[in-house]
């Protein structure tokens, strides 16, 4: 196991090395063999590095108190662990408890609004700096597992669909999942945004020069523009969270701890007119930041660039807008909208989000099993399910955001997995019609055997890893305990919602590996059509074999996260008490 040291120094390897991999595959993959063999290389190792930490982590995580910290004196909502830059790190724990050393936080500065002395000090220490502030915490630790691991599984099915300038394609990806890292990651809420809003960019080249459809530029260019504008109207949320801070504090911080911490101080202080007036205010500061996220995840009707994007992306790109980059906005939910705004979630965050995630459900269901085209219809259902989650996760309470904050995982595994098993038929014939295929099984049992796997999970069978994340979620909406919204009528759409996915799930796979065998012409001419082969079964079985675990043991998971979870839930009564007594 790596010490809690060669975590802290492994942390700002795993965010760059993905952009050291770009740089190296771009200049050095000039053939589409070096390419590929480079980004493999890359993938695996990082992927190696990432288990590792994760399982050096997980007993720390696990065991972090609730209880005050004793430096603060206070418990914080947000916990980083092996922060890099750590004034702690060089003091034994005794010394941290008699000093005024705070473990969590970082020295590494990135921007600084205050002179410095001979010492290094700020002269001003109310204004701190913009600081590379990661860390792990019970929250981001798996979504950086996941994000490591499909990686892998877009180089392999990658590894013979990009043949044009395929150091370019893996170089845009590697970029890609070092923004999705930093997001996860980032604990200073200016380089939160900025890797937020820096995937736009390898997003549009990957689009617009390697989709496959006749319309991939403006596919790239509606994504791009959406997702840009939501974007610009988060960052004025972020600055009004600040300066709310700041005006109330007297100290400028971008460390989303600290900015949390003392929202939740403010609000538990303050009289009743000054809460009141912060409640006004939040709404405001909440609309603008979720605007940001709602258009990323999709929600409805925030969704009208996904069509495009995702059926016109490379396969590989696919997989990653559905797999992680969907989960950055609901990520950001978690992390951004509920700690800084809890008192505008239970106002706005369910009877605006709510709705808008439970008209997702169902709408994205019935378009799902609309579709003739396939890469479309996956698409569609990704909508319905993260509407569920975007619902659960503004239920604010621990059961909605635990079993949301799991569904990211397993969502992540289980779309992942089928968008790659759809892209790898899709390989074969060229056609992504629906209609053209029939009885499959006969021609590709190993592919209908993965598929069926996939498509049980997806629809919640129990014993595969959705159902635990939809049951948690489900109780979530039953036990609201908000006194803007005193129906049952969203854990009806959720429990309507799953039986829709089990609809058009199980409809897809009845038409198209059972019955007569109707098998399209093979994309390449007089080819003979295999059934997987090994590289195709590394990029598969991994994430089945997730599937697996992940409905037999969910604890591992949900270990991890409780901490953060229940001090979020403290958060959330504290504000349902405000709400109930009139301050």
């Amino acid at each position: 196991m790596l010490s809690a040291e060669t975590i802290r120094s492994l942390l700002p390897v795993l965010f760059g090395l993905p952009l050291v991999a770009a740089l190296i595959v771009k200049l050095f993959g000039q053939k589409q063999s070096q390419a590929r063999s480079l980004a493999l290389v890359f993938a695996l190792v990082h992927l190696g590095l990432t288990v590792d930490v994760i399982l050096s982590a997980y007993l720390p995580l696990n065991s972090r108190p609730l209880d005050p910290n004793p430096v603060t004196r206070h418990s914080p909502i947000f916990l980083p662990e092996f922060v890099p830059g750590d004034p702690g790190s060089g003091h034994k724990a005794s010394e941290i408890i008699s000093t005024d050393v705070d473990s969590h936080t970082t020295t590494y500065n990135l921007l600084r609004f205050s002179d410095v002395d001979a010492t290094g000090a700020l002269k001003n220490p109310k204004m701190k700096s913009i600081q590379f502030f990661i860390g792990l915490d019970g929250l981001n630790v798996w979504m950086l597992g996941l994000t490591s691991l499909i990686m892998l599984s877009i180089v392999l099915v990658s590894w013979s669909g990009i043949q044009e300038n395929a150091g370019s394609f893996y170089a845009w990806i590697f970029a890609l999942q070092a923004g999705a890292i930093g997001v996860f990651l980032a604990f200073d809420i200016i380089l939160f945004y900025v890797c937020f809003e820096l995937t736009l960019i390898p997003l549009f080249f990957l689009i617009g020069n390697w989709g496959v459809g006749p319309t991939r530029r403006e596919a790239a260019r509606k994504l791009f523009l959406y997702t840009l504008g939501g974007g610009l109207i988060t960052l004025v949320g972020i600055a009004g969270a600040v300066l709310m801070v700041y005006n109330h504090t007297g100290i400028l911080t971008f460390s989303i701890p600290e900015l949390s911490e003392s929202v939740s101080q403010m609000l538990s202080k303050a009289d009743g007119n000054t809460v009141a007036g912060a409640r006004t205010l939040q709404i405001f500061l909440f609309l603008a930041l979720a605007v940001g996220f709602a258009v990323k995840i999709p929600l409805v009707p925030l969704h009208t660039w996904l069509p495009g994007a995702y059926s016109e992306a490379p396969i590989g790109v696919t997989v990653m807008l559905s797999a992680i980059l969907a989960k950055m906005g609901t990520f950001g939910l978690l992390r951004i909208c509920l700690p800084l705004a809890p008192d505008a979630t239970l106002v706005v965050g369910v009877p605006l989000l709510g709705v808008m995630g439970a008209v997702g459900i169902v709408y994205g269901a019935f378009c799902a099993f609309a579709q003739s085209d396939f890469k479309k219809l996956v698409a569609y259902s990704s909508v319905s399910h993260l509407g569920f989650v975007a619902l659960a996760l503004v239920a604010f309470n621990h059961e909605g955001m635990s079993g949301g904050m799991l569904h990211m995982v397993n969502h992540g595994l289980s779309t992942g997995a089928m968008f790659i098993l759809v892209g790898l038929l899709i390989d074969r014939y060229g056609t992504t019609r629906i209609v053209d295929y029939s009885g499959m099984w006969a021609k590709l049992p190993k592919l209908t055997f993965f598929m069926m796997v996939i498509a049980l999970a997806s629809v919640g069978l129990p014993g595969l890893n959705n159902f635990i994340s939809e049951m948690l979620m489900l109780f979530g909406l039953f036990d609201l305990r908000n006194a803007n919204v005193t129906t049952i009528s969203f854990g009806v759409v959720g429990g309507f919602g799953i039986f829709l996915s089990a609809w058009y799930t199980l409809t897809l796979v009845q038409r198209v590996f059972f019955g007569p065998l109707r098998e399209p012409a093979p994309a390449v001419q007089g080819a003979i059509v295999k059934d997987l082969n090994r590289r195709e079964y590394w990029a598969i079985a991994p994430l089945a074999l997730g599937c697996l675990l992940l409905g037999i043991f969910p604890q591992v998971i949900l270990t991890t996260m409780d901490r953060d979870i229940k001090a979020l839930t403290i958060v959330a009564d504290e504000a349902r008490h405000r709400a109930d007594h009139g301050k």
